[in-house]
């Protein structure tokens, strides 16, 4: 049993409640007050227990995790948040993002990703799309809904339509190497999907899109060459 297993309230807050975590107090204290702006309500942690023992006291519906802490690392809480209570979504912000971290994360089911520094308007589209995805979850468990064939093609097809596009526009090759997923907002992709494709995880890809040709593979391999440097 997790340290968050001992609490296990189910009811939704209305407004939505969100948990920042960030020990930087000028970052937290933005976020606060543009999220509080928005109509959520907010509570900051600076280190990782007190973001368990706030999980501990109440439930979250959106955790904003650093993952550089005073404490304890920031993968690991979140690891125990969504062991205790699977349905809470996360956004990871960071500005050490690396392609490890960023599959790690994904795996352990963080709705997005986002590299520092960020901007108002992207941190607020991140929650909205998170808390989309929040309300379509039961209570009281995580219910994954299984995609259907017509969004498995659709998926494929965005993602061979941005490795071919990064082949033909320069600028959409420089915006996605530098912003990452960021770049990827206007197109229909899941987050791991758009973590895959900014992080060159070849492997992701191969499994749930296929064999690519080497015009489609060339931002992969030149995004692997700048992660070894």
């Amino acid at each position: 049993m997790t340290r968050l297993q001992e609490s296990t309230a189910t009811n939704f807050e209305v407004p939505p409640h969100i948990l920042v975590m960030e020990d930087d107090l000028s970052v937290a204290k933005g976020l606060e007050l543009v999220l509080s702006e928005e109509g959520y309500a907010v509570n900051l942690a600076g280190t990782g227990e007190l973001a368990l023992e706030a999980f501990r006291q109440k439930r979250f519906d959106l955790l904003v995790a650093d993952l550089r802490l005073p404490d304890i690392d920031g993968m690991e809480v979140i690891k125990e948040v969504k062991e205790a209570k699977p349905e809470t979504e996360v956004i990871v912000i960071t500005g050490y993002g690396t392609t490890a971290t960023a599959v790690e994360a994904m795996k352990l089911g963080v709705h997005d990703f986002l590299p520092k520094p960020f901007t108002e308007n992207q941190i607020k589209s991140a929650i909205d799309e998170a808390l989309k995805a929040h309300v379509e979850k039961p209570a009281e468990a995580v219910i994954k809904r299984a995609e259907t064939e017509e969004e498995k093609l659709i998926q494929k097809r965005e993602v061979l339509g941005v490795l071919s596009r990064t082949a033909e526009d320069a600028d959409f090759w420089g915006d996605l190497m530098k912003n990452g997923s960021l770049a990827l907002a206007d197109y229909k992709l899941s987050g791991e999907a758009k973590v895959a494709i900014a992080s060159g995880d070849l492997k992701w890809i191969n499994e749930n899109v296929g064999e690519l040709t080497q015009k489609q593979l060339m931002f992969i391999y030149k995004r692997l060459e700048r992660e070894a440097w």
